[in-house]
């Protein structure tokens, strides 16, 4: 069993909002002893490491991510995508994930039925490098909703799995658990990058949505929602999802019912999609024109809004910004900390919890896992400067010493080499 002593390091534990001088002991895949201001004893013999000063925190968790979203010029790229190069790409982004310093993923969709599954278990068993990582299937979705890219007359493909009445839903969930998924994903309202339904329009029905939801629990999955339009996150909640993406145009009434859920409900923004859309969209053909006629600074401002309210209320928010499209490409995912603190009103400690303590919760490892405390397990960053005072350098993996996932070193700072 490998043991680690880090000495000479700052400690934020993800507890606390300030970090402190301390001394944190790793045995096999987890923490067994942190000392603040104080000394541990190496009786046992562990390998010490001088961090020189450096910044010790949890691994940083995506609670919204989308591994098989391989930078897609249209949706229905997504399920064109021959299986075999869409399943090498993939797992090249797991592995770009874990190099960027995210030890841990909370898929929000898969683009094909067992590309997650099958890159989760090749890191759970040890062939590739990845975050610890829940897999999911396709977003399930009905006729006319976002993800069914087809027409009557042509024969495009989308990315999500559809379903309409009860039966279907219940049949596909039963699907996607059959087949090995961790989580589900329903699309209950529509979005300002589909031409079928708008962003404030609902598609599912409440008793398709609570069908679906009850019959994911039954199989032990635990069930997001892709939810921007008020009612659809009303409905949402009604049906006891676990985590509800986006709720940009929330009123007051679905704020209040998020409230009254906000110990058993997640939420997360995916805020990095509208903002590279309406600040950064030029370069990949989005103009100004384009972004203005898709409603997106309108959505910005509206989600805005609702975090601001949603912070305020003490709901729990994970980071995680529909990454893996061209205009949010895989590896920018910890942007997302900084928007949290520009855009949302959140401390620079607040946000680095969303990144990392609450990220362990959606994991379903709350109390074990983005946190630094005995018994928690063994992920961990070792960083070049403060993210405290500047969260731009947790962006890209240059910054990072030491990558550590369950106990093993992915990247030894012993070992260190200039990354590029």
């Amino acid at each position: 069993m490998s043991a680690y002593l880090f000495r000479n390091v700052d400690v934020w534990d993800a507890i606390e909002d300030e970090p402190y001088p301390g001394e944190v002991l790793v045995e096999g895949n987890r923490i067994t002893a942190v000392a603040k201001n104080a000394h541990i004893d190496n009786q046992n013999g562990a390998e010490v490491i001088d961090g020189g000063g450096r910044f010790l925190m949890p691994g940083l968790v995506e609670g919204h991510c989308h591994l098989s979203f391989v930078n897609p010029a249209r949706n229905q790229d997504l399920g064109e995508i021959p299986p075999e190069e869409h399943l090498l790409r993939t797992m090249r982004n797991a592995t770009l994930l874990l190099n960027h310093g995210f030890t841990s993923a909370y898929s929000a969709a898969s683009a094909k039925l067992r590309i997650d599954v099958v890159v989760r278990q090749e890191i759970e068993d040890g062939y590739l490098a990845g975050p610890r990582y829940r897999a999911a299937g396709p977003e399930i979705t009905v006729t006319g909703g976002l993800g069914d890219e087809r027409k009557n007359h042509g024969s495009f493909e989308g990315f999500g799995m559809i379903a309409d009445g009860v039966t279907q839903i219940r049949q596909a969930v039963r699907l996607c658990a059959r087949e090995g998924v961790d989580n589900v994903k329903f699309n209950v309202s529509g979005d300002e990058f589909t031409s079928n339904i708008r962003a404030e329009l609902v598609s599912i029905s409440q008793e398709e949505l609570t069908i679906g939801v009850q019959t994911a629990h039954d199989f032990g999955k635990r069930v997001a929602t892709h939810a921007r339009a008020a009612e659809s996150v009303k409905r949402a909640v009604r049906a006891g999802a676990d985590c509800i993406y986006h709720c940009d145009f929330a009123d007051e009434e679905a704020l209040d019912m998020l409230e009254a859920a906000k110990d058993r409900i997640i939420i997360g923004p995916a805020f990095g999609l509208v903002h590279n859309s309406v600040f950064e969209g030029d370069v990949v053909g989005m103009t100004k024109e384009v972004v203005e006629r898709m409603g997106l600074p309108r959505k910005l401002e509206h989600t805005m809004a609702t975090y601001h309210e949603m912070r305020k209320r003490g709901m729990r928010v994970v980071v995680g910004g529909d990454y893996g499209f061209t205009v949010t490409p895989m590896g920018q995912n910890a942007r997302d900390i900084g928007h949290f603190v520009k855009f949302f009103g959140y401390s620079p400690a607040e946000a680095l919890k969303c990144a990392t303590e609450v990220g362990g919760d959606i994991m379903g490892h709350k109390g074990e896992l983005g946190i630094i405390r005995e018994g928690a397990l063994a992920d961990i960053l070792l960083v070049d400067g403060n993210p405290l005072d500047d969260q731009s350098i947790l962006v890209g993996p240059k910054h990072f010493a030491m990558i550590m996932k369950d106990g093993a070193m992915h990247r030894d700072p012993r070992q260190r080499t200039t990354l590029h």
